[in-house]
């Protein structure tokens, strides 16, 4: 068995359909001005993101929480963006199909703030 790390996207209504239409097994790709893409390591600071910023953009803010094979991961290093639970990891818009490919199980929405 696969040894995974749990990570966590905060995301708006806009990127949770997408999400389902992938049957909650992958992200959608990125678009042109989005260069990279950003999971967060605690739930801690996905909260915070979609809370305070996805509901104020967007009217909603969702958390989702995935697992993905640790050596897949070991590729990237961990960048800490601001406080000490503010951490992610930084994957090229262009690894994200690899990326998708190395999601062990379904995405799940674990928080939900704003409108439904």
């Amino acid at each position: 068995m696969k040894e995974t790390s749990t990570l966590f996207r905060p995301v708006g209504p806009a990127e949770l359909a997408l999400i389902e239409a992938l049957s909650f097994r992958g992200f959608p790709p990125r678009l042109p001005e989005q260069p990279i893409f950003y999971p967060v390591l605690n739930e801690e600071y996905a909260v915070q993101i979609a809370r305070d910023w996805n509901v104020k953009e967007s009217g909603a803010g969702y958390v989702t929480r995935f697992e993905v094979d640790r050596t897949f991961l070991d590729r990237y290093q961990v960048q800490r963006v601001g406080g000490a639970s503010h951490v992610e990891y930084w994957i090229p818009a262009e690894d994200l199909p690899e990326f998708n490919a190395h999601i062990v199980g379904p995405i799940e929405v674990i928080h939900r703030f704003g409108a439904p």
